[in-house]
């Protein structure tokens, strides 16, 4: 009797950042996921699917990290999905910054290296790329299931995968942006004003891009280390870094949907 009411207790006693965290996950699952969909609705019946594969991939994934907030919110009064919840988080943790990584290389192939990106642009070869991003992705999910939650090992591992995936974006990043501020010789006035187009929205692309996984992932390394030098588990900071993963979602497919001009459609829509 003691051990029901204890445990009662402690599922259903909430404090004002699990009630904080509960608005922001049923914010990201109940908008996130019409909004995901649309955009992957709008991919698929497009033309020239294979041009926008890593989107279509990355609409995917946050797919699943929106209905991985609906895990978390079921978390609250089932116990039993904890190992659930650290098999997705290495979708949250690996599968975004991988597909935002993988449109950052594409887009420098296009701008400093014409020829090689022509050459690698058949769908088949963005498939298999594609697929072996899933299959590290499942890797890493089945690995973050034996890692303690805000354990020094997870602080780590996801710290070093976000050191690496950023450090490739920034080099994007940069030879996009030289590439941007050399001319071509011989070019036309015409030509050269479509190419410096071009090689400014690839830049723009990268940019919005590295921003965005800056903001998403930094919080939490930092409150990680923080936490793991201080010894202080300060509940305000992992807040913090819970709104800045889910809000930092949405750029992307705003973006797209902004390029596509069916922004207007989604917030009618909505409003309706």
């Amino acid at each position: 009797m003691n051990n029901s009411t204890v445990n009662f207790t402690t599922t259903y006693s909430f404090g004002p950042f699990d009630i904080l965290e509960m608005y922001a996950h049923s914010f990201s699952f109940l908008l996130g996921l019409p909004t995901h969909f649309y955009v992957l609705w709008l991919i698929i019946t497009g033309s020239g699917v294979a041009s926008v594969l890593f989107k279509l991939n990355l609409s995917v994934c946050e797919i699943g990290i929106c209905m991985s907030s609906l895990i978390f919110l079921l978390s609250f009064w089932i116990s039993g999905l904890t190992k659930l919840i650290c098999f997705l988080l290495g979708l949250c943790i690996t599968c975004r910054p991988m597909f935002q990584c993988l449109m950052c290389v594409e887009s420098y192939l296009a701008v400093v290296h014409p020829v090689t990106f022509l050459k690698f642009k058949p769908l088949r070869y963005r498939v298999i790329c594609c697929t072996a991003a899933w299959i590290i992705t499942l890797g890493f999910c089945f690995f973050s299931m034996f890692l303690l939650p805000n354990s020094i090992e997870q602080t780590w591992f996801y710290s070093l995968q976000f050191i690496f995936f950023l450090s490739i974006q920034l080099f994007c990043l940069v030879a996009v942006l030289r590439a941007l501020k050399q001319s071509g010789p011989g070019e036309r006035g015409k030509e050269r004003k479509e190419e410096n187009h071009m090689k400014r929205r690839a830049f723009y692309v990268i940019l919005i891009t590295t921003v965005n996984m800056v903001i998403i992932y930094v919080p939490y390394i930092i409150t990680g280390l923080f936490t793991i030098v201080t010894k202080q588990d300060i509940r305000a900071l992992w807040c913090i870094c819970v709104l800045c993963f889910l809000l930092a979602g949405f750029v992307q497919p705003v973006l797209y949907l902004f390029n596509a001009k069916k922004l207007s459609c989604l917030c009618s829509s909505k409003v309706v």
